[in-house]
């Protein structure tokens, strides 16, 4: 694949399967040996684990992911994305706010054989984290 076709699979990955939850479509993007490093311990870092993960984010937020930048090179491309979501289910403990929070990191995805074979992520939670206790604390103040 060609530098613009490998920007092209990442990109139509990140729409169909982050954003349209099109699952049935994982075969056309992920490798047969697609291993996902940055999944959680207690998932399979292959593309049922991948599913689950997104099922998982989807319970506490419905979120869409935006690529802000992108860098690719011969086989491996980065992207730089923003994520906006709002809270609609219990996350690291905290109940659902509806709050809009945004929250920015970094994808990085090897391809080989015109599929998406590796997947590595840098994703900051913890401004996830202090956006919603942000707006639990805006309530309302009584004098006391």
């Amino acid at each position: 694949m060609d530098v613009q076709q490998i920007k092209q699979l990442v990109a139509n990955f990140i729409e169909d399967i982050w954003n349209q939850r099109q699952y049935e479509k994982l075969e056309l993007y992920l490798h047969p040996d697609y291993v996902d490093h940055s999944l959680p311990t207690t998932l399979s870092p292959n593309g049922l684990g991948l599913i689950k993960w997104i099922q998982a984010t989807s319970q506490s937020f419905l979120h869409t992911t935006h690529i802000e930048d992108q860098v690719t090179e011969a086989g491996k491309t980065i992207l730089k994305i923003k994520m906006r979501m709002t809270h609609v289910g219990i996350w690291r403990g905290i109940d659902a706010t509806g709050a809009q929070v945004t929250t920015t990191g970094y994808r990085f995805y090897r391809v080989a054989d015109g599929k998406i074979i590796e997947h590595w992520a840098a994703i900051d939670g913890t401004i996830l984290e202090n956006q919603l206790k942000q707006q639990i604390n805006q309530g309302c103040k009584l004098p006391e």
